[in-house]
């Protein structure tokens, strides 16, 4: 790692006595510079925010997208005004309501701002095949030749979004297009595949998720929208008259119906029922390093692997790129540092991560981010509650490894030869408050594992003798399970958790594997962070019945430190309902053995000397 001067900064909760105030350490060039993290940015804006004005605009084939414009009161026609783009597929605003969420926050601020419906959904007329499609990619280009041309544009353009609308900023980002001056996405399915099927396991979120789209682009409520906000319910608003919007959705009903996560296997599987296209943005790495427009991304060590995302990104990317890495729910509303009691105030707030944001677009628009371009990450430390920087990944760390031992041991050294057996239990839940289903699931949205000891009956737990001396782990745990199974495939789940003095587990970090895709990936752009897997038809390795199989694979990061007295623990479960469909589905369930010895299962953890 190559030092920068802010390279720790004391991150906390107000009123809480372990935690300093806030402040960052270095020079004031440093302080200066546009990539770096302040975690007690204010907003200033003072703009009051004009009408909105909705527009059809012709894009690729002809398709009519559905746009808001809003710009600050008592602009004239010809007052020019960088703008913010923002394309979303779940509906641009509200009928009746006078404006929308993205006005509201930058128009105050002296930005234009464009709010669009991807073809297929919301207003805009079309197909939406799920995700994206060429034809909704391609459109970027039109809408962005189409703000460049209006009396109000300066011609200058950052593209910013949350979620679904993050990935189109990363998207439009791989058009290249030259009015682009930037992107802000926060909190991006990076890897699309990855993100439903994390480790070739079946996230059932996502199919809860598709019929949340499915039933907005019919303009009707989904089956299960007790706990979502109202942005996510039926009233579109439209542009013109009610029959044009009908005939949108006239379009709409032509997409085909989704196919069930449970029902694809494999990667190139999951390609043909788009065409071929893999929409990702980590698909278009290449493309968006061309454009090379400055990027400030925002994930989280808790939601699904938005984390894994911006490590990806910033070994594969060549862009200009502020990222942070932080401990929030998805999109950022809600802190969760499962090793502190109380984290209401952690900075940067939203309100904080949002002056960050226009910090980072003024930026762009001005060529600052150009003119003085750098490539950083930012990352939270849990229970230590510090932030620091860096400008390599993975970060130096000594690989410390842990053997499953005998008698629900964690040992630092290999136990004699034997296993351990686990009946799969299909029925088996956990928490719904997880960092899957925080993105686009069905709950309340926010991230919290609770007391772990709960769910250890039926997994396999083993924990570490008390540390001796404060651990940090900062980096992608990696396991090696020796295992054999009663079936030809499986799911394999391993977490990593922390143990309190007084016996309370903490949820850290997890990953999971599906058997059939073990062979690892040696040519894979992300060996450096540990083994991968391609999850291709043409890799897939059915396990023979009872016969000991190798299985390594890498966890989503996590940045923790663990205080002397505490207990490493490690967990491993066949299945889990609440959120991932069962592999096998059908037959009887899978008997595993977890072998233990020299050639037994362990876990290599990235620990930081201090």
């Amino acid at each position: 790692m190559t030092a920068i001067s802010q390279d720790r900064v004391e991150a906390g909760v107000r009123n809480d006595s372990d935690f300093r105030s806030p402040r960052t350490a270095g020079s004031q060039q440093e302080q200066r510079a546009l990539f770096r993290l302040d975690l007690d940015a204010q907003l200033e804006g003072g703009q009051r925010v004009g009408d909105l004005n909705s527009f059809y605009v012709a894009a690729h084939d002809g398709v009519r997208i559905a746009l808001d414009v809003t710009r600050p009161m008592g602009d004239t026609a010809a007052t020019k005004r960088g703008t913010i783009l923002v394309m979303t597929c779940y509906g641009r605003g509200k009928k009746g309501n006078p404006s929308n969420s993205y006005a509201d926050l930058f128009v105050p601020h002296g930005y234009a701002v464009v709010v669009g419906d991807v073809r297929g959904t919301g207003a805009s007329f079309g197909v939406w095949p799920g995700h994206r499609s060429r034809e909704e990619i391609l459109d970027f280009s039109y809408l962005l030749d189409w703000i460049a041309a209006q009396p109000w544009s300066t011609g200058d353009v950052v593209a910013y979004g949350m979620s679904y609308t993050a990935n189109s900023a990363d998207l439009i980002a791989s058009r290249n297009h030259s009015a682009l001056k930037g992107i802000v996405p926060r909190y991006v399915d990076y890897d699309i595949f990855f993100e439903t099927w994390p480790g070739g396991a079946p996230n059932l979120t996502l199919d809860r998720w598709s019929e949340l789209v499915e039933s907005l682009n019919r303009d009707e409520d989904s089956k299960e929208n007790s706990s979502r906000s109202s942005n996510l319910r039926a009233g579109i608003r439209p542009v013109g008259s009610e029959a044009e919007l009908a005939a949108a959705l006239d379009e709409h009903g032509q997409a085909p119906s989704f196919i069930s996560v449970s029902k694809v296997t494999c990667r190139n599987e999951w390609l043909s029922q788009v065409s071929g296209f893999d929409f990702s943005p980590q698909a278009a790495a290449n493309l968006i390093s061309n454009s090379g427009v400055p990027i400030q991304n925002w994930s989280s060590w808790f939601d699904s692997g938005t984390a894994q995302g911006s490590i990806r990104r910033f070994l594969l990317q060549s862009n200009p790129m502020n990222v942070i890495i932080g401990p929030w729910n998805h999109c950022g509303r809600k802190a969760y540092d499962p090793l502190r009691p109380d984290v209401d105030n952690l900075v940067p707030t939203m309100e904080s991560q949002q002056a960050n944001d226009f910090r980072f677009m003024n930026g762009c628009f001005n060529g600052e981010a150009l003119s003085h371009p750098d490539k950083v990450i930012h990352y939270y430390t849990c229970g230590e509650g510090i932030w620091k920087s860096t400008r390599s990944w993975p970060v130096p760390a000594t690989r410390q490894r842990w053997y499953m031992a005998s008698g629900s041991r964690l040992s630092s050294s290999p136990d004699e030869i034997g296993f351990d057996s686990l009946e799969v239990d299909r029925e088996f839940r956990d928490v719904l408050t997880n960092r899957w289903d925080t993105n686009g699931g069905i709950g309340t949205g926010e991230v919290d594992y609770g007391e772990r000891q709960q769910f250890a009956t039926a997994r396999l737990t083993y924990t570490s003798a008390p540390l001796g001396h404060e651990l940090e782990i900062t980096g992608h745990p990696v396991v090696e399970l020796n295992v054999s199974s009663t079936r030809e495939d499986g799911l394999f789940f391993v977490y990593l958790e922390a143990v309190s003095p007084d016996g309370v587990s903490f949820y850290l970090t997890e990953g999971q594997l599906r058997a059939v895709h073990r062979k690892v990936w040696i040519d894979s752009p992300f060996a450096s962070l540990g083994p991968q897997q391609s999850f291709l038809e043409s890799d897939a390795q059915p396990l023979t019945p009872d016969k000991a199989t190798i299985l390594a694979f890498t966890l989503l990061p996590i940045s923790a430190l663990l205080p002397a007295g505490y207990r490493v623990r490690v967990s491993l479960a066949g299945s889990e309902g609440t959120t991932f469909g069962n592999v096998p589905a059908d037959g009887d369930a899978p008997v595993l053995k977890f072998h233990r010895g020299p050639d037994g299962c362990y876990i290599d953890l990235p620990i930081i000397e201090r």
